[in-house]
């Protein structure tokens, strides 16, 4: 763990940005990878682009012929070496996502050994780093704030899984600045949009699009992908480096969240407050369904208790910094709802 050595470095500037880029996207058949690339397709940039084997292609960006695609995993180091060849620039958006218990060993190979592989990679070629962590990675607000980028991880036993190989990875990168890399950290809350369809965030707008019932106590931030993959390009763009930026639009409480989806569907919105008894044995059901049937069970410990906390983000830094605008979130809820509607 390098939390103790690096956390507290002075992040420093580079004046001199690099012209004529070549631009690489790690997990570039992902949510924000996918939305990403046609951000930067459409400014007529041209990109190496990296899928798995057994990755699709969104059909958005399939036939873009901006975009060279290059099958390669991020934890095969010789293969990896290869796509750098004259990169200037690296987007890093491959992670896994998961809060499966049963996942643990692929997030930390993944989301740690993977950042590792890139970040040492970058700073042999001189690339600029562009890393997507996660609010997961942040720590705990001081009492009565909202959390901000200076609020740093302290290691909690109850913590899941992909919280700490999101830390540990932000650590790798933290380590390659120590070292003289060149680079910036993003930390999205959860990313919302019509692409995402009905996994990850998408999600939570099936289950109340089928009658949820229910909703938590907790709340949270949420951001449109498409401004989550906005600030990302103009943070490449700038001279920042060997810093972190929250990127949320706004902090909303479940409740509100889920009225404003069944809103978009149509549909009732939950009105009962689901008690923590009810999670407790809502998620024990399904892990006993899911060794019963061999599925991944469709809610983990770690997703109910993170469903009840209250983790509110501050967007200062970001909006100061580049002067960014963000969607609204009620506006960006109707998109989703009706681009789900739609497809």
């Amino acid at each position: 763990m390098y939390a103790v050595k690096y956390l507290f470095l002075r992040p420093h500037i580079n004046e001199h940005p690099k012209k004529n880029e070549m631009i690489l996207v790690t997990g570039a058949t992902g949510f924000l990878g996918s939305e990403l690339i046609d951000q930067l397709t459409r400014q007529g940039r041209k990109l190496r682009a990296l899928k798995r084997a057994d990755s699709l292609i969104p059909v958005s960006i399939r036939d873009n012929p901006l975009v060279e695609w290059l099958v390669t995993d991020i934890n095969d180091l010789a293969a990896l070496e290869d796509a750098f060849e004259g990169i200037t620039q690296v987007y890093h958006c491959a992670a896994l996502v998961s809060f499966n218990p049963a996942d643990k060993a692929k997030l930390l190979k993944i989301n740690i050994e993977g950042t590792s592989n890139i970040a040492n990679l970058c700073a042999h070629y001189g690339a600029k780093l562009l890393h997507v962590s996660s609010v997961a990675a942040l720590g705990e607000a001081k009492k009565g704030m909202q959390i901000t980028e200076d609020d740093y991880w302290e290691y909690d036993p109850k913590v899941h899984s992909y919280a700490i190989s999101k830390y540990e990875g932000e650590m790798e990168v933290w380590r390659a600045i120590a070292e003289g890399l060149d680079a910036v950290i993003v930390n999205p809350s959860v990313m919302i949009g019509a692409n995402a369809g009905y996994t990850g965030s998408g999600a939570i707008f099936k289950l109340v699009k089928n009658g949820l019932s229910y909703y938590t106590s907790g709340a949270t931030g949420l951001v449109d992908v498409s401004d989550v993959a906005k600030s990302m390009i103009t943070l490449m763009e700038s001279p920042v480096s060997g810093e972190r930026f929250t990127i949320s639009a706004e902090n909303y409480h479940y409740k509100q969240f889920f009225s404003e989806i069944a809103a978009g569907f149509g549909v009732k919105a939950p009105a009962k407050e689901a008690a923590p008894w009810m999670l407790g044995l809502a998620w024990r059901a399904e892990k006993v369904r899911s060794l019963l049937t061999g599925k991944a069970p469709g809610l983990t410990s770690d997703a109910a208790r993170s469903s009840m906390n209250i983790s509110l983000y501050s967007n200062e830094k970001i909006k100061n910094t580049t002067g960014i605008t963000f969607k609204p979130l009620h506006e960006s809820i109707k998109e989703v709802c009706a681009g789900l509607i739609k497809n």
